[in-house]
């Protein structure tokens, strides 16, 4: 039988590491459910993220029978990984920023973190930092406005290209040679953010390693034959026409609200 994967996020970033995930296990079935009446979730207070998401995640683990819970979201996953696994008698598997990756690879040992204001905060991306890159010059950049130009382009809008350069001109100017992608939304945007910084910065996330951490969890275990179903909750009364159409492209067969 096909195992029923729940991935979680805040709002489309998610995606990233689901497509990932469906190109080492495809044939599973995929549940995606985002939480976007309360995005960005970096600009939340600790405790209201904390409660409303795990109140979310157990209550759609419940509604499609999950075998495991992929959070999506580095933010959330700095806080809420401990509670989520107390409330759940099934794997959760977390988003980490590829610290560790990023400091083995860069040749100058200069690099850098792009993530929410709320991930490069938290004592978590420290520790992760001081463990993995203590030889290396690491600067952090926080942003939630990529969050929603993310988000923008999955809604097939405009992309505010002067505020996105207004973000990235910092991290041009700071000397890196590898940037760690901390959000799972902006791997969305690596072609803008690759045109922009040039092909001497090199751009790194967590999705392949999110991946293959499900597919060790699932026993390595590949259902054979039919492709497994896709369906996409969010938290809102409505998304907007070009979200939709996205998600349909993405292999949703059916897109719906979850009532928190």
């Amino acid at each position: 039988m096909s195992a029923n994967i729940l991935v979680f996020d805040s709002g489309v970033g998610g995606l990233s590491i689901l497509t990932e995930i469906k190109q080492t296990l495809p044939n599973e079935n995929y549940y995606y459910l985002f939480d976007n009446a309360r995005l960005p979730y970096g600009e939340l207070e600790e405790d209201v993220l904390i409660d409303g998401a795990v109140q979310l995640i157990t209550q759609a683990v419940g509604r499609v029978t999950a075998d495991i819970v992929v959070v999506a979201c580095n933010t959330a996953s700095t806080l809420i990984l401990p509670v989520l696994r107390a409330r759940l008698a099934i794997p959760v598997v977390g988003v980490v920023p590829a610290i560790k990756p990023a400091a083995t690879t860069s040749l100058n040992k200069r690099i850098g973190l792009l993530a929410t204001p709320g991930t490069v905060n938290r004592t978590y991306t420290r520790t992760l930092i001081q463990k993995f890159a203590a030889d290396c010059e690491v600067t952090c950049f926080g942003s939630s406005e990529l969050v929603l130009l993310a988000e923008a382009k999955m809604a097939q809008e405009p992309i505010d290209h002067a505020l996105l350069t207004q973000v990235l001109s910092p991290i041009k100017q700071s000397g890196i040679d590898t940037l760690v992608l901390g959000c799972t939304h902006f791997p969305i945007l690596k072609a803008e953010l690759q045109h922009y910084l040039g092909e001497g910065v090199r751009l790194l996330d967590s999705a392949k390693a999110i991946a293959a951490r499900v597919k060790t969890l699932l026993n390595g275990d590949t259902t054979e034959g039919k492709r497994g179903e896709s369906h996409a909750f969010f938290t809102t009364q409505e998304i907007s026409k070009g979200l939709k159409t996205t998600l349909v492209e993405y292999g949703f067969s059916s897109i719906g609200q979850l009532r928190p």
